[in-house]
């Protein structure tokens, strides 16, 4: 008899689509960003971000900003979500080693490499809300009735492309070190070296970092700026891609041409970054520089209103209604021929030494012209109707740089007079912001000096009524404003007693 074996046929191999993989990810991807922005790190440090960020924008800049300043201030926030999303991500990638359930995961349709991808989407999704708090942070200094110039796209980026850059790494030292305490420290080792690892201004070094802030008095031109903020917005989208792509990598991806790919490629933007962003300010820039501080003339706009004539750069042309009331203020108040004289108002920035300068500059000879900066609001206010009321007063900038007599009187009280609060603003514009007492009063060209006895006439004549005083000062204005005049004899000319204070300039 002959038996007959029949041998069962062997199963088919299980295939997975490539839809499926994809699905799969796309699935893990959004359940990690729901983990990973309602943790507790990610969500405080969401919460003090928006909420810094919403105290100070409401009085930012005095209410009057410069977007090309505005946009630098968009950068610093980002980087404490981004510390909370290299902890978080970190976190949550190594939670199956935590939970030991690595083993479980290997035999689903899903790859290491897939989860990976599905936790570094994660960390794009939370780029993504950084750069909506960026854009309405931007957006609402752009929409404040003051702001003027322009913003730079490349430094609105910078603040969303360091949290994709930090949890990018988060992810990667996951890859690397599945110890739980190598994030806490590799975020204790950031903020060491940034904290305590000085950079020069000058050192290209500092480009390295995700943000580079660079925070001054003066505000630039947006053209005369020079920083390389496109190729540092290269250099960190360049390597956080890197980052990210190696992280692929490291967790069996090494065989995937598309991740080899990425990783070439994000390797060359960078090092691309890294070296446009370390050749200095170009050349054009810096001629344009000594053009706009030298001989601001030649790239000024003009305007007339009434006596005086507005010459300021372009982005600032909308500001001269601004200045325009402080002036009228100016001239309402002072008697002769000041209020219709001629006046030229020529805004004057020192660009030679970029933003780290804050130097004062040189008074104006021509007689009637009067310098205002490229800030406004503020202190700025007050110092400016100084200016004017100096220039009305003496005939020209140098030569209020040099007065040291009773004329201080009538320039400070030009200049406060028509303020809301005239005894506040005088302390805004003394440097130890005192309201008695001798002081320097600050001017964006040479400070003046005021006496202890000036001070005390001053803030007699201050607490008149403002159409009583002013008749005063218009009825004796030839006398208040002749040269060497003293103090003793603007009292006697104002009908106001004789102050006891010392009476000696500096």
């Amino acid at each position: 008899m002959t038996t007959t074996t029949t041998t069962a046929p062997a199963p088919a191999p299980v295939t997975t689509p490539p839809g499926a993989s994809r699905a799969a990810v796309s699935a893990l991807a959004r359940f990690e960003t729901r983990r990973l922005l309602t943790r507790v790190p990610v969500a405080v440090a969401f919460a003090v971000y928006v909420a810094w960020t919403v105290w100070r924008t409401r009085v930012s800049f005095d209410g009057f900003p410069a977007l090309q300043d505005a946009d630098r201030a968009t950068q610093d926030g980002p980087l404490l979500v981004g510390l909370a999303v290299l902890l978080s991500a970190n976190h949550a990638v190594l939670r199956s080693r935590r939970h030991d359930t690595e083993r479980h995961l290997d035999v689903l349709v899903l790859p290491r490499w897939g989860r990976t991808v599905a936790h570094l989407l994660s960390v794009v999704a939370a780029a993504l809300l950084v750069a909506v708090c960026v854009g309405g942070q931007f957006a609402w200094e752009a929409l404040k009735p003051g702001a003027v110039g322009h913003g730079s796209p490349a430094e609105l980026l910078v603040g969303p492309l360091s949290v994709l850059l930090l949890g990018g790494l988060g992810v990667l030292l996951a890859r690397l070190v599945t110890a739980p305490f190598a994030a806490p420290l590799l975020i204790v080792l950031l903020l060491f070296l940034a904290t305590f690892l000085g950079f020069s201004d000058d050192d290209w070094t500092r480009w390295l970092m995700p943000s580079v802030g660079t925070y001054s008095a003066v505000t630039l031109p947006s053209d005369l700026i020079g920083r390389p903020a496109a190729w540092h917005a290269l250099y960190l989208g360049g390597f956080a891609l890197t980052l990210m792509a190696a992280a692929v990598l490291l967790s069996g991806g090494a065989r995937l041409r598309t991740a080899q790919a990425a990783v070439a490629g994000a390797v060359a933007l960078t090092l691309a970054g890294a070296v446009g962003q370390s050749r200095g300010v170009p050349e054009t820039v810096t001629e344009a520089r000594v053009r706009a501080s030298v001989t601001p003339e030649k790239v000024h706009t003009c305007v007339e209103r009434d006596a005086t004539t507005y010459c300021a750069f372009p982005e600032w042309e909308q500001r001269a209604g601004d200045w325009d009331r402080t002036v009228d203020d100016v001239r309402a108040l002072a008697g002769g021929d000041a209020q219709d004289r001629p006046l030229v108002v020529r805004q004057r920035v020192e660009a030679r030494y970029g933003l780290d300068a804050d130097s004062t500059l040189a008074s104006l000879t021509r007689p009637g012209e009067v310098t205002v900066g490229t800030a406004w609001g503020g202190n700025r206010v007050p110092e400016f109707a100084v200016s004017v009321a100096g220039v009305l007063v003496t005939g020209s900038e140098a030569t209020t740089g040099e007065m040291c007599d009773g004329r201080m009187v009538t320039v400070m009280w030009l200049a406060l007079a028509g303020r809301p609060d005239p005894v506040a603003d005088l302390r805004r514009v003394r440097i130890d912001d005192s309201d008695t007492g001798s002081a320097i009063v600050v001017s964006r060209t040479e400070p003046l000096q005021m006496t202890s006895a000036q001070t005390e006439l001053l803030r007699e004549l201050l607490e008149l009524p403002r159409d009583e005083a002013a008749a005063k000062v218009k009825a004796g204005w030839a006398e208040l404003t002749a040269p060497k005049v003293t103090t003793d004899r603007v009292a006697r000319v104002l009908g106001l007693e004789k102050p006891e204070g010392e009476d000696g300039c500096l």
